[in-house]
């Protein structure tokens, strides 16, 4: 997919925004500023500190919530999220939904706000899965929807209306390594779901047996 703007919609500072260097979505950021850095101002930042003032900052990894100070910095402060807003606020809102059998997931493009996950949305779209990815295959999933909702806002701006979230909200917790536990009771295809939310390398799936532990790592078949 090729970012080609109008010249009228060219010369923009943007920030894209991650709070650490060791994330899924770090190589994103890289791809996301070589497709658009011909037509705009780009900027890759891991720090709050080093937001610079400009005119939209694309949150786009953050463990924490962004102080208000900072966010005054931009014209615009936009996060990309993986749920149907206000439902499902919070944190690994994919990992929750594919845990839950789920094989479309929705995403927003909204506006970040002091209040968590309350701001306006502009971009509503979808991720469709088809229940066998693991988690590579889910990441470069969401990676290529960011760079799309990224790309299509960027396209239309400032002819695109943001509109408030209505309805009914919720919330899901940060996950812990006590949520990585299977249940050795129940068989693979029972797991299966789990299975493809682990991180092999860096939150693994694991059980207990006869008063021990284990980790239990998964690969496709190729």
């Amino acid at each position: 997919m090729k970012f080609i703007p109008p010249k009228n919609k060219t010369g923009y500072d943007i920030t894209l925004f991650t709070d650490t260097y060791d994330t899924w979505i770090y190589p994103w950021l890289e791809k996301i500023k070589h497709e658009i850095g011909n037509y705009h101002r780009v900027s890759i930042v891991t720090e709050h500190k080093d937001i610079p003032k400009g005119d939209f900052n694309f949150i786009l990894g953050s463990t924490k919530i962004m102080p208000e100070s900072i966010l005054k910095l931009n014209r615009l402060n936009l996060v990309v999220h993986e749920s149907e807003l206000p439902l499902g606020k919070g944190w690994s809102p994919v990992s929750w939904q594919v845990l839950s059998g789920k094989n479309q997931i929705p995403v927003v493009l909204f506006e970040a706000v002091p209040d968590l996950d309350s701001g306006r949305i502009f971009i509503k779209d979808t991720i469709l899965l088809d229940g066998t990815e693991l988690l590579p295959e889910i990441k470069q999933k969401q990676g290529e929807k960011t760079l799309e909702m990224i790309f299509e806002f960027l396209m239309k701006w400032p002819n695109i209306q943001g509109y408030p979230q209505k309805g009914e909200e919720s919330f899901y917790p940060k996950r812990t390594q006590r949520d990585d536990m299977l249940d050795p009771n129940k068989t693979i295809a029972e797991n299966f779901n789990h299975l493809r939310i682990i991180s092999n390398e860096d939150y693994p799936a694991w059980f207990s047996h006869k008063g021990k532990k284990y980790i239990l790592k998964i690969y496709p078949f190729e």
